[in-house]
C-alpha cells in the first residue's frame, strides 16, 4: 500500500509500505477514506537535515476491514473516528478523561505502528480507540467528522481550559485550523463575545462564520493595546493560545484579564524563554491546558456535528489525493492552505 513518509527537512515522500496486519488481538485494520495534515506534522517537517525516514500523519477516518479476536466495539464495515493519539479506555488516566496519558497508548507511526497518512493503518487498543461514526462511506460530512480526530477536539480543549461558558469574553490567539476551531468552540460553549487574533483573510473568513465577533490584524504590544481598547482596559477573561510561540504567548498573557485564564493547545516548540511569571503573579492570570484529551470529547462533538449544530469542515480549504501530500506540506508551510484534507 501506499504511506507518506519524512525523510528529512521539507522531504516527504509517498512510498509503497507492507500491507499492515494484526499483530495483537486488540488490533484492528482501518481502510483510510480521509486523512489530513496537522499544523504539528510541521515542526519535523521543518526540522533541516537528514534521519531515518519515519511513517507520519495522525488523524484519519475510515472503514473497519478487520478486527482482532478480542475486539468487542468495532466490526467490519463501521467508519470509525481515530483519535490522534491510541489508548486502551481502561487505565486510571483513561477513566478520568486523559486518554492522551494512557498507561498502555502511543501514537501513530511510531513503534511498529503506522502513520495516519496512507491508505490503511493498524490500530492497536481498538477498542479503547476508535468511535463509530453510524454514517455511509461516502457521508458528505467526512471533512467535518476528521476534524474530530484532533482539531475541533483540541480546540474545544483549549475553551474548556480557559473556562468558557455562556455569556463569555473570549480572546483566540491564532487562526490556523485549531485557533479557528476555538472559535467555534467558544461559539458552541455559549461566549457572547470572541475576539480572533489573525492577519489572513481567507483564515478571519472562517473566523467570522466559525462565530468571531471582532478581529485584531496587529500583532505583539499593537494587539495588546487593541485588546485592551476594546475591553475598556480591562482584558479579556478568557483566552485561547493556540500557536506555542513565545509571541503568541506574551499577547496572550497581555490581553488576559487580571484573574482570567488562559487556556493552552499550541504545541509550546517554539516557546523559547518561558511564561512571563511575574506578570502572571501580579494579576492572577492561571493557565490550564496541555495535549487534547479527544477521545473524552469526541462523543459529544460527534453528535453535535451529525445534528447539524456544528460543522467544523470548512477548516479544509484544499483537497489532495495522497499521492500529492508533498504539495500539501508545502502549501501549510507556505501559509497558502489553512489545512489539508487528503483522499487515497
Amino acid at each position: 500500500m501506499r504511506a507518506v513518509l519524512i525523510h528529512g527537512g521539507r522531504d516527504v515522500r509517498v512510498e509503497e509500505v507492507p500491507d499492515p496486519t494484526l499483530l495483537e488481538p486488540t488490533d484492528a485494520i482501518v481502510q483510510v477514506l480521509v486523512s489530513c495534515i496537522c499544523g504539528s506534522d510541521l515542526w519535523p517537517y521543518r526540522r533541516e537535515g537528514q534521519r531515518e525516514a519515519r511513517r507520519i500523519g495522525h488523524e484519519f477516518l475510515g472503514v473497519v476491514a478487520e478486527v482482532g479476536a478480542e475486539v468487542t466495539t468495532v466490526r467490519p464495515g463501521d467508519v470509525v473516528i481515530a483519535p490522534f493519539m491510541w489508548s486502551d479506555g481502561t487505565c486510571a488516566h483513561c477513566r478520568a478523561g486523559l486518554q492522551t496519558s494512557c498507561l498502555h497508548g502511543g501514537g501513530w507511526g511510531e513503534d511498529r505502528v503506522d502513520g495516519g497518512q496512507g491508505e490503511a493503518v493498524r490500530v492497536p487498543q481498538a477498542d479503547g480507540t476508535l468511535v463509530v461514526a453510524p454514517v455511509a462511506a461516502d457521508d458528505e460530512r467526512l471533512a467535518a467528522l476528521l476534524t474530530l480526530s484532533d482539531v475541533m477536539g483540541t480546540g474545544h480543549h483549549a475553551a474548556r481550559a480557559a473556562g468558557v461558558e455562556a455569556g463569555s469574553h473570549v480572546a483566540v490567539v491564532g487562526d490556523g485550523a485549531v485557533g479557528l476551531c476555538g472559535v467555534l468552540a467558544a461559539r458552541r460553549l455559549g461566549a457572547e463575545r470572541i475576539m480572533l487574533l489573525g492577519r489572513h483573510p481567507d483564515r478571519i473568513a472562517v473566523g467570522r462564520t466559525f462565530g468571531a465577533t471582532d478581529v485584531i490584524s496587529e500583532r505583539g504590544e499593537g494587539a495588546v493595546a487593541q485588546a485592551m481598547e476594546m475591553t475598556d482596559g480591562l482584558g479579556f477573561a478568557h483566552v485561547l493560545e493556540c500557536v506555542g510561540m513565545q509571541s503568541s504567548w506574551e499577547t496572550a498573557i497581555g490581553i488576559a484579564r487580571p484573574g482570567g485564564t488562559v487556556g493552552y493547545v499550541g504545541v509550546p516548540a517554539g516557546l523559547t524563554d518561558g511564561l512571563p511569571l511575574g506578570q502572571m503573579f501580579r494579576h492572577n492570570v492561571a493557565v490550564r491546558g496541555g495535549v487534547a484529551p479527544v477521545r473524552a470529547y469526541l462523543p459529544e462533538l460527534l453528535a453535535d456535528v451529525l445534528d447539524g449544530t456544528i460543522d467544523p469542515g470548512p477548516v479544509f480549504d484544499v483537497e489532495l489525493g495522497l499521492d500529492q501530500a508533498p504539495e500539501g506540506y508545502a502549501a501549510m508551510d507556505e501559509r497558502r492552505s489553512i489545512k489539508v484534507l487528503l483522499r487515497p
